[in-house]
């Protein structure tokens, strides 16, 4: 399954539109080199055998969320993860863009805005009303983004705890 985005590019390097493909278990490998561009960037701690394991569990239960993978002139330019869940706030099916990566020479060319436009379409056939993401505090570009792309601040701060 592709999806190509209806929205003209204008960026140097992309002299096609993205494509994205849903991912399947055949991609695991690419994936996990992906994530871990990702988690270095972002400066996270990447444990390989974990990232395959959850991988393995979205493939396996589509019930979970989707994972995209983002092709730009035929070469992988990164990915998109939307997780669902459930909430009364939100009335029912809300969704998660748990991870979006771009690599690096396609950033600031509207892949991460046409991304975007993919997760809110994904959530809209799986009848979600609320999408929700987070950006790290010191990521104003991205936050940028996110703001024209209608998101907002509910100004709360995401605590985890790890069980």
């Amino acid at each position: 399954m592709a999806w190509r985005s209806p929205v003209g590019t204008t960026g140097k390097l992309l002299d096609m539109e993205p494509v994205f493909k849903l991912a399947s278990a055949s991609n695991t490998e690419i994936l996990v080199n992906l994530m871990s561009e990702l988690y270095a960037h972002e400066r996270l701690p990447f444990e390989e055998k974990a990232a395959r394991s959850t991988l393995k569990l979205i493939f396996d239960n589509d019930a979970y969320g989707q994972i995209h993978l983002i092709y730009i002139n035929n070469e992988i330019a990164g990915y998109l993860v939307v997780t669902f869940g459930f909430s009364l706030e939100f009335r029912g099916r809300d969704a998660f863009v748990d991870e979006i990566y771009i690599q690096e020479k396609y950033r600031g060319q509207g892949v991460g805005k046409k991304s975007l436009k993919l997760a809110e379409e994904i959530c809209r056939t799986q009848g979600i009303q609320a999408l929700h993401l987070e950006v790290e505090r010191e990521n104003t570009y991205a936050q940028a983004l996110y703001r024209r792309s209608g998101f907002i601040d509910h100004d709360r701060y995401l605590l985890t705890k790890w069980l």
